[in-house]
């Protein structure tokens, strides 16, 4: 039964797809939890979305050039009243970068599990939900509660007093670092990054600009330099997996090029090929910046950031929007009853040894803010102090 939504309706989703079999696929997997409409193409999309303005979410098919469709949605007054979910075969998407950033809500690559889309469903239809019912609360003249979390006093006044003492003490080397970084490169002194905090709380975070002013725009023409892009040896694609060896034959196969793979073996290997964008010699960064990062001295503007309240010493970690909107799902939430932080349970976990995994990460986030305190802090800030002594990488 279709989830109904606080003016009586239900949830509107357009999928594009040109593929009957996978459009039957999905309108059967989701059909009782939205209203699904189905159309094949760009144009059929655009047109759907200028004539029905109840539509909440569009999935769109990466194959049928959804850069067109995200650049021909970008100036439209109304394009903010509906999300966004791609659905694509490439290895990895830069949701900050051009057309995706600020319009493309999350990614789900080919083959993706049904319940994680459920999940990612349900979680933008309460989203919706609840926008709707503080409409409904605000027009009838009551009062919509907001639960605020705030910091603990005594460690704000720890912020404040440290960092303003820092800012003071380390001044006249931001002045000279502020006037390199004027000479060295055209643009901006300081770069400022959005980045989520407690309570959700969106803020910038600065640094000093290590970077060309074009680095966005010359990021597409560089993966050839990718430091991940290596060739690394994959999984025969034939090969099953170690829970279908258990049975004796493949439990969930998958037809490409006419040709049955296992899909966790298929997906394993599409996930082990370039995932970031990181370069051993980047060339947008400046002559400066490459000191100024090896240094960590383009962080120093972030004590401003701790004496504002945006940041604390000891936090979780300051995500991108895109990334804090994915962790708003139940059980992780939690993680942003908790500041953000220049350090953290998850730079001083697994130092030195195998590296902190994502799902680790978002955990260790929600552990920090179920049970921070003076103590904890303390006990963070020294493993910090003694890493960056052994000179560890994080």
């Amino acid at each position: 039964m279709m989830t109904a939504l606080a003016n009586g309706t239900t949830y509107r989703v357009l999928y594009v797809e040109d593929d009957p079999q996978m459009a039957a696929t999905f309108n059967r997997a989701f059909g009782e939890t939205a209203s699904i409409t189905i159309v094949t193409s760009l144009e059929e999309a655009l047109f759907c979305l200028d004539a029905d303005p109840s539509i909440d979410l569009v999935v769109y098919n990466d194959r049928l050039n959804s850069a067109s469709f995200l650049n021909r949605i970008k100036d439209k007054p109304n394009s903010g009243r509906f999300s966004t979910i791609l659905l694509t075969g490439e290895g990895s998407i830069d949701l900050g970068a051009e057309p995706y950033h600020g319009r493309v809500t999350d990614v789900f690559h080919y083959g993706y599990s049904e319940a994680a889309f459920q999940t990612r469903l349900s979680y933008l239809i309460l989203k919706k939900q609840y926008a709707e019912k503080k409409q409904v609360v605000e027009s009838e003249g009551g009062e919509h509660k907001h639960t605020k979390v705030r910091m603990p006093i005594g460690k704000r006044i720890f912020d404040i007093t440290l960092s303003f003492f820092l800012l003071l003490m380390i001044s006249p080397i931001l002045l000279v670092v502020a006037i390199l970084v004027k000479l060295d490169s055209k643009g901006p002194i300081f770069y400022g990054s959005k980045r989520v905090g407690m309570g959700y709380k969106v803020f910038n975070m600065y640094k000093f600009r290590t970077m060309r002013t074009d680095a966005d725009q010359m990021l597409a023409s560089m993966a050839s330099k990718n430091m991940y892009n290596v060739k690394k040896a994959e999984e025969p694609v034939d090969q099953i997996c170690d829970e279908c060896q258990l049975v004796g034959s493949c439990q969930r196969p998958l037809f490409l090029d006419d040709k049955q793979v296992c899909e966790k073996v298929y997906f394993r290997n599409e996930k082990a090929k370039a995932m970031f964008s990181k370069f051993k010699e980047d060339p947008r960064v400046t002559r400066l910046g490459k000191i100024l990062r090896n240094t960590s001295i383009d962080e120093l503007p972030q004590f401003y950031n701790i004496l504002r309240g945006d940041m604390s010493f000891v936090g979780n970690r300051p995500l991108p929007p895109y990334e804090a909107e994915k962790l708003t799902a139940s059980g992780y939430a939690r993680r942003f009853a908790a500041p953000a932080g220049l350090t953290g349970l998850w730079q001083v976990t697994k130092r030195g040894g195998a590296a902190v995994s994502d799902q680790e990460r978002i955990q260790l986030d929600v552990l920090y803010a179920k049970k921070y305190s003076f103590r904890t802090d303390l006990m963070i800030v020294i493993r910090t102090l003694k890493a960056v002594w052994q000179k560890e990488n994080v």
